[in-house]
């Protein structure tokens, strides 16, 4: 647990590459393996260890256990006791500072998105398609569109609510949603939305309301154009 031991003795800034610029004490806080997706899977509200060894399927236990003790030494991260009826339940969640970090994983997605050796057929995790949709929404088709979408992927329950440009989206029920998204897996939405593979195309995929004004709600989202 290095991360832990250099935070323990005053060296978190500078421990790697002695740099005052701010890129290299965000690297030396977030850059270790996994840290900065853990912090993407917290952007939506606190989760438990197994939530987030679920949502990180190729993350080992014994490793989850020291990013998220760094993160916490480093101020990113905070543990917190979940209220009644989940009384007593243990969370990890983000700081203010922790949450400041949304923009950053944003531009590395729109800028990594751009390689042609990207490749979105990759599995996906509920809470990265949520950030996607946050991230490649065209705001200025958007000016002026409202909706109300809830999304159930992968057993995790999500609630957009499109105003004007703006979309916030929460970690809540999808019921009382005008349109809501179920999917086993976030890639048959990305699939649809970003290739625009129709919905009775792709097994396991239920739209329930609207679909015309899903149809316009997925034409706001869209992938930048490659690179080379």
């Amino acid at each position: 647990m290095e991360l832990q031991k250099e935070i323990l003795h005053g060296r978190l800034h500078g421990r790697w590459y002695d740099d005052a610029c701010g890129t290299a004490f965000a690297l030396e806080v977030v850059g270790e393996r996994w840290a900065l997706l853990v912090l993407r899977e917290l952007m939506f509200g606190p989760l438990r260890f197994s939530d987030l060894k679920a949502a990180l399927p190729g993350i080992s236990a014994k490793v989850l256990t020291e990013r998220l003790a760094g993160l916490e030494q480093a101020g990113v991260v905070a543990r917190a006791v979940l209220p009644p009826p989940a009384r007593g339940t243990q969370v990890y969640e983000l700081t203010p500072w922790g949450l400041m970090a949304e923009p950053m994983i944003q531009e590395m997605g729109r800028w990594a998105a751009r390689s042609p050796i990207h490749d979105p057929r990759l599995p996906l995790s509920p809470v990265s398609l949520m950030l996607s949709l946050r991230t490649m929404l065209d705001r200025k088709a958007a000016k002026g569109k409202s909706a109300d979408v809830g999304f159930a992927v992968a057993g995790q329950e999500f609630r957009a609510r499109l105003e004007d440009r703006k979309l916030p989206i929460t970690r809540e029920p999808v019921a009382g949603a005008q349109i809501v998204v179920r999917a086993p897996d976030a890639a048959l939405v990305a699939a649809t939305i970003y290739a625009g593979v129709p919905a009775s195309d792709l097994p396991g995929l239920v739209i329930e309301g609207d679909t015309k004004q899903w149809q316009r709600f997925a034409a706001l989202f869209s992938l930048p154009p490659k690179v080379g």
